[in-house]
């Protein structure tokens, strides 16, 4: 055959057949950069060229899950994510592999699990949420994408710290697809969160989800606050508190709450370099939240935090939020209170029947419902158990500590188990409430429209808007002013703070202890650890516990001597071991073999007299040992 021809044939060969050909190579191949390379050149065809071909083949990929080399479970891993999130409903056939994955031996194998679970997770939620009808396939796969989440959940208290890491990036974004976000913020096209998804949407009801939210944020915190977590670990959840924060403002006080906590209780496992490294993080993190809009009221808060850290002046007064912004933020929560203080009152207006002209008698139009008539019954009909439930938690900050007298002279409980009674009765207490809600605000109304008719009054011809602009004028020059003077009265307040500051030295406010109470502290921290030797054997320090006994015993005062001596002596065949080493600990001192520490007593004897006296009282309380054991031990 002509040779051109064979290569014209070989060029047409199709993307299915090089699919093939490439998955039997890597699946026979031994070389570790064969495989990968052929699956990487698979996952390049599948996702970028033929994405048809992905349901045909994506079987047969993801088996290499199973390979024993971890570089070849990491390229796997890869495919599975970008398989997730291209082509979603495949989800349902790569989850149970990602499950496996995620618990995987090798740590890299694990770590890339972790990081596209994330992603998986986000693609299901707008898959399910943007599908028609909810399959069984779609139940399936949530009910497995759930388990996954209780999975690295747990995860977070691993002993790895780069997994640990990745568990924590992962609930991040669990917290922000599963919450609602800020109304102000400016939304991408490809944002995804919980007011995305249908009231329709029964496998993930919005309720749960967002409970489900702030269960791991509580989780996060209190990882935060761990006393025994690393300065990796530290600083990837400082960030992923605050970019929480920053995305969603109803965590902003939560997590300036857990950041003032690390500031006054720093981890203790720290090193001085890494104390230094949070430090320097968390200053950044509370200079970027106090830039942030949503961190306005809790400025001087974190201006307290960064004068603590030792922020310069200037760096917190550029930080600082500008008058013109919190006049902003205050006017859109004003704003925004009002609007949802006038949805809630909008009643329905009854219609009034037009007297009509073929009526010769006088019709007397009936008179219209009190306005408290017209809210009792409109809550009435409204009112619900989950609505009373979300009333009292919303309202539970605003109780006081202690029962105010109007309470208990005006409440009066309910006898009736009946819940429409029960909700006419709420009904009619909250209906009374609104109506005088409602006579303050006109209250208001008519003493602004006094001020307007005031000014006409002293100048006719101005026009009434201007006269309505005008005053609006002098109350946001007020509001200015009392803005700047509550930022001078601050700066003046940390310029005091900082000439107060003094730093205290740490012979001035403690005392040494005396030599009697450092031999009797030293004396039980040593009976401590004699009864704590089923607790080491359990623990497996026992290794440890005997070298601390043995060092303790040779090196220290004579009481310490005594008490470990009977403590062996008490049982000689199962402290043999122990009195063994506390031998050998005394003739490494003798020979030099052996320093004395630092906080070790200066032996009064000779140098072998310890020596001497500890084998002979070892060989005395062997020999009143009863029965075979004795040889054995003096064998020993």
């Amino acid at each position: 055959m002509d040779p051109r021809i064979h290569r014209r044939l070989e060029s047409e060969k199709g993307q299915g057949d090089l699919i093939v050909e490439w998955l039997n190579e890597a699946s026979t191949c031994l070389a570790v950069d064969m495989k990968v390379s052929n699956l990487c050149k698979v996952q390049e065809i599948l996702f970028n060229k033929e994405p048809q071909l992905l349901p045909l083949y994506l079987d047969e990929t993801i088996q290499f899950s199973l390979d024993r080399i971890a570089e070849v479970r990491k390229t796997v891993t890869g495919f599975i994510e970008e398989a997730g999130v291209k082509q979603p409903e495949t989800i349902p056939r790569i989850v149970p592999v990602l499950l496996r994955l995620v618990s995987d031996k090798a740590p890299l194998v694990a770590k890339r699990a972790l990081r596209a679970s994330g992603r998986i997770l986000r693609a299901a939620l707008k898959w399910i949420s943007y599908a028609a009808v909810v399959t069984p396939e779609m139940e399936m796969a949530w009910t497995q994408l759930s388990s996954l989440k209780v999975q690295i959940i747990n995860m977070i208290d691993s002993d790895n710290d780069g997994i640990r890491t990745q568990a924590v990036k992962f609930l991040e974004g669990v917290v922000l697809i599963q919450t609602y976000p800020d109304a102000d913020a400016p939304k991408k096209p490809d944002d995804f969160s919980l007011e995305d998804i249908p009231l329709t949407l029964k496998i993930a009801r919005r309720r749960k989800l967002e409970e489900e939210a702030n269960h791991v944020m509580d989780l996060l915190i209190k990882f935060h606050g761990s006393p025994h977590v690393s300065s990796v670990n530290l600083m990837t959840c400082m960030g992923s508190l605050a970019l929480i924060a920053k995305m969603r403002p109803q965590f902003m006080s939560s997590v300036i709450q857990a950041l003032q906590k690390l500031q006054h209780d720093l981890p203790p496992t720290l090193s001085d370099s890494q104390v230094t490294s949070v430090q320097k993080q968390l200053k950044l993190t509370l200079l970027g939240l106090m830039k942030h809009p949503s961190g306005i009221e809790f400025a001087s808060t974190i201006a307290k935090l960064l004068a603590q850290l030792g922020a310069k002046e200037q760096e917190i007064i550029k930080a600082y939020p500008k008058p013109e912004d919190v006049r902003r933020i205050k006017k859109r929560q004003q704003e925004a209170a009002i609007a949802i203080a006038a949805k809630r009152a909008k009643i329905d207006t009854p219609l009034i029947l037009e007297e009509t002209e073929a009526v010769a008698s006088p019709v007397t139009v009936p008179k219209l419902p009190e306005l408290i008539e017209l809210s009792e019954s409109f809550i009435a009909e409204r009112l619900s158990v989950e609505i009373a439930t979300e009333l009292v938690m919303d309202s539970m900050a605003w109780v006081p500590d202690t029962m105010t007298t109007i309470f208990q002279r005006e409440y009066q409980p309910t006898s009736t188990t009946d819940i429409n009674i029960q909700c006419q009765t709420i009904a009619k207490l909250l209906a009374a409430q609104i109506k005088q809600a409602k006579a303050k605000k006109s209250k208001k109304d008519a003493k602004d429209e006094d001020a307007v008719m005031e000014d006409l009054i002293k100048n006719p011809t101005i026009s009434v808007a201007e006269a309505k602009r005008e005053r609006k004028r002098e109350k946001d020059r007020e509001k200015e002013k009392e803005a700047k003077a509550s930022l001078e009265a601050h700066e003046k307040s940390l310029a005091k703070a900082r000439n107060r500051l003094k730093s205290l030295k740490l012979s001035e406010v403690t005392k040494p202890l005396t030599k009697d109470g450092k031999e009797t502290m030293l004396l039980m921290a040593v009976n401590r650890i004699l009864l704590a030797e089923k607790i080491a054997v359990l623990g497996g320090v026992s290794a440890v516990r005997s070298k601390i006994l043995t060092t303790l015993a040779a090196t220290f005062n004579p009481y310490i001597k005594e008490a470990v001596l009977h403590y062996i002596t008490d049982d000689m065949r199962n402290r043999l071991d122990l009195a063994l080493g506390w031998l050998y600990e005394e003739y490494a001192l003798l020979q030099g073999f052996q320093r004395r520490t630092t906080l070790s007593t200066k032996p009064q004897e000779a140098p072998h007299q310890a020596y001497n006296f500890l084998l002979c009282t070892l060989v005395s309380a062997i020999d009143l040992v009863q029965g075979k054991d004795r040889d054995t031990l003096l064998y020993r």
